[in-house]
């Protein structure tokens, strides 16, 4: 007996220690998993053996190559800025992403609201044992006892005071909600002026590319011209191979133009948020009138900027959410008080070998009112009432310098929308006189009074004098646009600073 005993000891042990080596070879096995150097590539267990050396490629999966469905676009239709932004508003996912933090943020509010309503809830809770007892005869004999019993219950929770936590916490979650909403409205606003830069720029890259083919049109007209000089005795060799070199430049400006108009066009479809693939016809700015004059802002007209900039209220209600955490944390030292309750039925059945089962019927009912205090807890509550002053303190720094670059911001944008409406003057004045500098020099060039390289001066000025134009004419829409933005106005699609035409200090193309 004792021999056999011994076996099966050493039996078991073994066992356990297999059972023990099996259980720690796992962990380590799962490192195949991973790439197996930090310069060989990971490949796929099922490519392993498979004798076909991809490299760093990774396997294909289709369904992340299914594209989300394009907006329905019609061709033959010229958009203009506001079809534009109305097609970003509903297709781009970012105010999507934002409305559905807004979402969560109102969730949250509904989630601490809960908190003051009791909590009720069902249980079930069902055994069975059975046990045999050997009794001290000489007869193999044992006593047999079986029991079962099945308990359904219902309990109530109640926090019923507890100085203002709660209170504090739907607080923070009220103003999180607010920043979040305002948070909203802002990606609109920033969208609303991300396709208006796009689509000014969009038409900037297209006026350039309308420049460089009239200056490639320019260019050929004095190339015959040099060539019909020559040809009546009074040009030069020289003078038409100087005009094929301007003829070839010009193209290298077509092709260039065209490129940076591509680009141009699919930020445009970027900041709508629409596929690459789309093709629509877009609407020129060109002819867009620009405000006269802007002013300072002062002071009063900067407090209304802040006061409606969604940063800035979504800041200061940062502010209020970390306060309110501070007396939520303190309110962590204080007692609570709450109403507990249960209702309980039990169904048993008990039998012994021989007799007949008795299978007792229970229920009850419990109702208690109760006070927890907190005596001590390491210093818990005492740290997170320090994070929630840092992190109060934290929100304030972040509030104070959210409003200065809204002020610069301000201060800035009214500054370049300033420079660049004297810019458009100047240029519009520089057009004017290189537009008669071209005429001339091109008129006298084919009566054989000028020369040839006057003539491609000529044309190189006009070129660059009326891209000057169409940049500045861009630059001050552009930044009526963004002063319109840092002031918190630029909100809908139909508004006049969408278009450049006015500024929060004037407007006076309503």
């Amino acid at each position: 007996m004792t021999h056999r005993r011994r076996a099966g000891s050493r039996v078991l042990s073994a066992a356990v220690c297999i059972a023990a080596l099996l259980l720690a070879g796992c962990a380590p096995n799962t490192l195949s998993l991973a790439p197996p150097s930090p310069v060989l590539p990971w490949v796929p267990a099922d490519a392993v053996g498979a004798g076909d050396n991809t490299g760093f490629s990774v396997p294909r999966n289709p369904a992340a190559a299914q594209l989300a469905t394009p907006p329905v676009l019609d061709g033959e239709r010229v958009y203009q800025l506001p079809d534009l932004i109305d097609i970003a508003q509903q297709n781009n996912p970012e105010t999507r992403i934002a409305w559905q933090q807004a979402r969560q943020a109102a969730l949250a509010v509904g989630m601490v609201e809960a908190t003051y309503l009791p909590m009720i809830s069902a249980s079930v809770i069902a055994g069975y044992q059975n046990t045999r007892t050997p009794l001290p005869l000489r007869v193999e004999q044992a006593l047999n006892t079986t029991g079962s019993a099945v308990v359904p219950a219902i309990a109530l929770q109640w926090l019923l005071f507890d100085f203002g936590q709660r209170d504090a916490l739907a607080e923070a979650a009220g103003h999180a909600s607010f920043a979040a909403n305002v948070n909203f409205n802002g990606m609109h606003q920033k969208l609303i002026f991300d396709v208006t830069r796009t689509y000014l720029q969009y038409g900037v890259a297209r006026s350039r590319t309308g420049l460089a083919d009239e200056m490639l049109r320019n260019s050929r007209a004095i190339q015959e011209a040099a060539e019909q000089r020559r040809k009546n005795g009074i040009g030069t060799t020289i003078e038409v191979a100087q005009a094929r070199q301007q003829v070839a430049r010009s193209e290298l400006r077509r092709v260039t133009a065209q490129g940076v108009e591509r680009d141009a066009y699919q930020a445009l479809l970027g900041a709508m948020g629409v596929s690459p693939l789309t093709a629509i016809r877009v609407g020129s700015a060109e002819n867009r009138p620009l405000p006269g004059t802007v002013d300072a802002p002062t002071e009063a007209v900067i407090r209304v900027a802040l006061s409606q900039r969604p940063d800035v209220l979504a800041s200061y209600a940062g502010v209020k959410a970390a306060t309110a955490g501070i007396t939520a944390a303190n309110a962590g030292f204080m007692p609570k008080v709450f109403l507990a309750g249960a209702v309980a039925s039990g169904n048993g059945r008990f039998q012994l070998d021989g007799l007949p089962a008795i299978g007792p019927q229970t229920s009850g009912s419990t109702v208690l009112i109760g006070v927890t205090v907190p005596l001590y807890d390491g210093g818990l509550r005492a740290t997170r009432v320090k994070e929630a002053e840092s992190r109060a303190a934290a929100a304030t720094e972040v509030f104070k310098k959210t409003q200065d670059l809204a002020v610069r911001e301000i201060v800035v944008a009214s500054d370049t929308l300033s420079s660049a409406l004297e810019s458009n003057r100047a240029a519009l004045n520089l057009v004017d006189t290189a537009r008669i500098t071209f005429d001339a020099a091109t008129e006298a060039y084919r009566h054989g009074v000028g020369t040839i390289t006057i003539a491609n001066e000529a044309a190189n000025g006009l070129l660059e004098s009326r891209q000057l134009s169409v940049d500045a004419h861009a630059a001050a829409l552009t930044a009526a646009a963004s002063l319109a933005f840092v002031m918190g106005d630029l909100t809908r699609p139909a508004d006049g600073a969408a278009y450049g035409c006015s500024t929060p200090f004037e407007r006076p193309c309503r």
